[in-house]
């Protein structure tokens, strides 16, 4: 079946939504939650987008967050990548932790911004894990009701867009806690707002759907998860998924491998792969071209990369 289109704009606001595969847990530790965050800090320094609310459940996460760019994929695929590969390394695990893909919806901010911060902050309520959501420490509420980022959201983005002063903000969902949910409110599952947004939308997509590059581009199948490449690529070289992140002056061979491997097996492009391992898409080309011309030297490596290859196609 084909995978739905995704709305990607310059200044859209999105609500994010990612479970644990077959919805297991995909938090364990209150490390797990802060690494979590981390990655979520990360992201938004390499990609340059606003965080305005979240929170983060035991077997899912919610978040609502504004792009500058239109890159909502790349976003998605470094914080869900980056953390699957924390997740499996710390647990000795491989494969999938989050189930299937993330699913957005782009949101009409300015119909929709009070209620859906609201929707995102009483997730713990709903869930019954406390009465009070000022309680629960893996969402943004306590940075809203105290006027002050936490380092994850953008305070200053928030106060611009609330249409309520944060202190009249608390009174608004403390005392609406059995409010319906907007999202269900959200059209074709993917967009919510008003009708002339919708529309508006829509005919973009159409015209990014028509447009033969773009449309060359959704055949392309993703037949291999990155974070599946990486954690292979680690354990046959012994050695921690971070340190191939981390190395940079003198690249190890393994970290040319998954280089390499990425680059022939998804559809990422070298600013993608280069925005993981910390080097420019240049540099990316680079160590692919170095990892065909070792292969064409040394069997070894070309045994080793060969036997890679096929055990990530199985």
């Amino acid at each position: 079946m084909a995978r739905p289109y995704r709305i990607q704009v310059e200044g859209g606001f999105y609500h994010i939504t990612s479970r644990g595969n077959g919805r297991k847990n995909i938090y364990k530790s209150e490390r797990d939650y802060e690494k979590f965050l981390e990655y979520l800090v990360a992201a938004k320094e390499k990609f340059k987008f606003y965080v305005h609310a979240y929170c983060l459940m035991t077997n899912h996460y919610h978040l609502f967050i504004e792009t500058t760019q239109p890159n909502l994929s790349r976003i998605m695929q470094y914080l869900n990548t980056s953390y699957t590969v924390y997740y499996n390394h710390k647990r000795k695990k491989s494969g999938h932790l989050f189930g299937g893909r993330y699913k957005s919806i782009l949101v009409e901010q300015d119909s929709y911004y009070n209620r859906l911060t609201r929707y995102i902050h009483l997730n713990p309520v709903r869930a019954k894990i406390l009465k009070k959501p000022g309680d629960y420490r893996w969402s943004s509420y306590r940075a809203y009701i105290k006027g002050k980022t936490n380092g994850c959201v953008d305070i200053t983005q928030v106060k611009q867009r609330l249409t309520m002063r944060l202190s009249a903000y608390r009174f608004f969902v403390e005392t609406n806690q059995d409010n319906p949910d907007p999202i269900k409110q959200a059209y074709a599952g993917f967009m919510l707002g008003s009708v002339k947004f919708i529309k508006d939308n829509l005919n973009q997509l159409k015209a990014k759907v028509e447009n033969k590059d773009f449309a060359h581009k959704r055949t392309i199948e993703n037949t291999t998860e990155p974070e599946r490449i990486i954690q292979v690529v680690a354990e046959y070289y012994k050695k921690e998924p971070e340190v191939l992140f981390k190395a940079k002056k003198k690249p190890l061979l393994a970290k040319k491998v998954a280089v390499y491997l990425l680059k022939r097996m998804t559809p990422l492009t070298n600013k993608d792969i280069g925005s993981w391992f910390g080097i420019s898409h240049s540099g990316v080309s680079w160590l692919a071209r170095d990892v065909t011309r070792r292969m064409g030297e040394n069997s070894k490596i070309k045994r080793d990369v060969t036997k890679l290859n096929s055990h990530l196609e199985v």
